[in-house]
């Protein structure tokens, strides 16, 4: 596990199987899953935390992003 923090309140989190795991304060709220692609949440936290997630995508070179229920990130930290 490789804990990288980007910028205030945001941090990124690469797991040993690839995946990379973005948390937006110290929550989970979207990821970069291995054969899959971008993922992020469909909870709605703050306007803060969605442009979190916006540039979360496209720094690492994303444009879009499957949603998925935020159980599933709180499952990958």
């Amino acid at each position: 596990m490789n804990l990288k923090p980007i910028a205030a309140n945001q941090t990124e989190v690469e797991l040993e199987n690839g995946t990379t795991v973005f948390f937006s304060y110290k929550t989970p709220v979207a990821a970069h899953v291995q054969g899959e692609g971008f993922v992020k949440t469909d909870k709605y936290w703050s306007r803060t935390t969605s442009k979190h997630i916006g540039q979360f995508i496209a720094r690492n070179g994303g444009r879009t992003a499957d949603t998925r229920p935020q159980s599933f990130f709180d499952a990958l930290a």
